[in-house]
């Protein structure tokens, strides 16, 4: 077996991971999902009261429209909605924390609604005869609402328009340094009957892909629903077009949906509540995603309130904290297991450094240093392997065309010199799948949306503007290449010198912050790798002078 050979074949699988990777994730985003459906196929469905006598199917007799009534105005520390008089949508929702994708003098539009928009809004309403739902109309006290000085929230209150014995009330409340929004139905049974009501809350979306996602930037838009017993669970649009979704219908706990690159919008019924939740298909390019609560009953006199929180904002791992799964939402991919702890120690360093640039610089020197004594024996087996250069140069010539004889005389060399010819692969093969973790810590975590390195380099999370980054990160490997033995073969020889070349071309689509990381990476190992080498050359002169 040609060793050289195994050698190249390891270094091109493992670095073309990441690229089938994000190939695999842009192309066939659904098998991901199927493949954790499948997971889930054994488990036993929660068995639990339908929580309303009204079904999904109910609410798809509503007629989806647009709104043209009154537009209702709030702005808070950190958000800015247009509620709309027309079933009470938040029709429009800014994040003036977070700048825009292409424009970031302007925030960024979570929700909105109208031509040449991803038209997505919040809705919801009542299940029930003459009762109000996403196409009513309501009144408002007022048209203009702000959240000043010490107070804590801005509460907008909504009457609906009917004769019905059942008045209601819509309200919304914004908290202050919040994405909670809180949305309830006031209920008072005006009658001489009693009345039952069920309610639903949904998001509606279109499939518009986000602007940046490409293959190398692969990133999911589309359903997300989570449940204790079948755990998180992605449902992407053409699933829900084509009717083959798997997710639990009923449950008494957890969340429902939609996510988009770094941002998630959910409803969160309070928990032990019986819920059903739903997905479907809408006229056009429009899905819904949402959830039904049980039936009400209103005696006569009384009063009841329907009451959820819609969290939309950041996808973040300490959204935890708000509801069980909700830190789930941050897709650091199937090696979530290493990206995770890599992005906790780089957070670390952030809060020290005040700088993600530098927080990934030392975030590699800490690997780097963890790698060291792996890293020294590779790069002592590669140094032997320059140093026996030329006695290998000399068996090639004895054996000419006998491969087989040069096999075994290679292997003979290197067991009397101590050598493993594969003692290189291990670093690559081990520190792989860290780049990839570290790829896509990168990609999904909110924190580096906009994170400023120094210089040109504005944004960590979108590849350098001038390719100045992966030009460095391809020279850096043409001078590891040239520290490494020379490949026997003439053919690996060039696929060798190729290499830089092609990496370099590829990681113009990479984000700034890995390229950053594997430029460091590689100066680190170059420094390492000189050091060593030089010994190992050292040492093979003084041997041979005592000679």
């Amino acid at each position: 077996m040609d060793l050289q050979k195994l050698f190249l074949f390891l270094i091109f699988v493992f670095s073309l991971g990441l690229i089938w990777d994000g190939w695999q994730r842009y192309q066939h985003p659904e098998q991901y999902i199927q493949q954790s459906a499948a997971i889930n196929e054994s488990a036993p469905k929660p068995q639990v009261a339908s929580p309303a006598a009204a079904t999904p199917a109910t609410i798809a007799q509503y007629p989806v429209q647009q709104a043209t009534g009154k537009t209702i105005h709030i702005k808070t520390d950190i958000l800015e909605a247009d509620i709309s008089a027309v079933g009470g949508d938040i029709s429009s929702l800014a994040l003036l924390k977070h700048p825009d994708g292409l424009d970031k003098n302007k925030p960024l539009m979570l929700f909105q609604r109208g031509a040449n928009t991803h038209n997505y809004v919040a809705q919801s309403g009542l299940l029930g005869v003459g009762l109000p739902n996403h196409n009513s109309q309501f009144v408002s006290e007022q048209d203009q609402y702000v959240l000043s000085g010490d107070a804590e929230q801005v509460q907008v209150r909504l009457k609906a328009e009917s004769d019905s014995a059942l008045k209601v009330s819509k309200i919304i409340t914004f908290h202050k340094g919040s994405y909670l929004i809180d949305v309830a139905y006031e209920l008072e049974n005006t009658g001489q009957q009693a009345a039952t009501a069920s309610s639903y809350f949904q998001l509606i979306r279109n499939s518009a892909a986000l602007t940046g996602s490409t293959m190398f930037l692969p990133t999911y838009v589309g359903a997300a629903i989570y449940t204790d017993k079948e755990k998180f669970q992605k449902v992407d649009f053409p699933a829900i077009e084509k009717g083959k979704t798997d997710y639990p219908k009923q449950a008494d706990d957890g969340w429902i949906g939609i996510l988009q690159h770094y941002f998630v919008a959910a409803w969160l019924p309070k928990e032990k509540t019986n819920r059903e939740y739903f997905t479907r298909k809408l006229e056009g390019d429009l899905y819904s995603v949402g959830v039904v609560l049980p039936e009400q009953t209103i005696n006569p006199g009384q009063k009841a309130l329907v009451e959820t929180t819609l969290y939309a904002g950041p996808a973040r791992t300490n959204l935890d904290k708000i509801a069980p799964g909700l830190g789930l939402t941050v897709d650091y991919g199937w090696l979530t297991i290493l990206s995770a702890p890599l992005f906790w120690v780089m957070s670390l360093f952030h809060d020290w450094t005040q700088n993600w640039g530098v927080a990934i610089i030392l975030l590699t020197v800490l690997i780097k240093l963890m790698f060291f004594p792996l890293s020294a024996t590779s790069y002592r087996s590669m140094a032997k392997m320059r140093v026996v250069a030329p006695k290998l140069e000399k068996l090639k010539q004895q054996c000419g065309s006998d491969r087989e004889k040069l096999n075994r005389a290679m292997m003979e060399l290197y067991k009397t010199e101590k050598i493993n010819p594969l003692g290189g692969c291990l670093p690559v093969v081990v520190q792989i799948p860290v780049f990839i973790a570290l790829y896509w810590a990168i990609l999904a975590s909110v924190e580096m949306r906009y994170a400023p390195f120094f210089g040109w380099i504005t944004d960590l999370s979108v590849a350098d503007p001038y390719y100045i980054l992966p030009l460095i990160m391809g020279t850096s490997m043409i001078i590891q290449t040239r520290l490494n033995p020379k490949p026997a073969d003439p053919m690996q020889a060039r696929i060798m010198q190729i290499m830089p070349v092609a990496f370099s071309v590829i990681f113009f689509f990479f984000p700034a912050g890995l390229v950053l990381y594997s430029v460091v990476n590689n100066i680190l190992s170059i420094g390492q790798q000189w050091y060593i080498t030089r010994a190992a050359e050292g040492e093979s002169k003084g041997a041979a002078a005592k000679r």
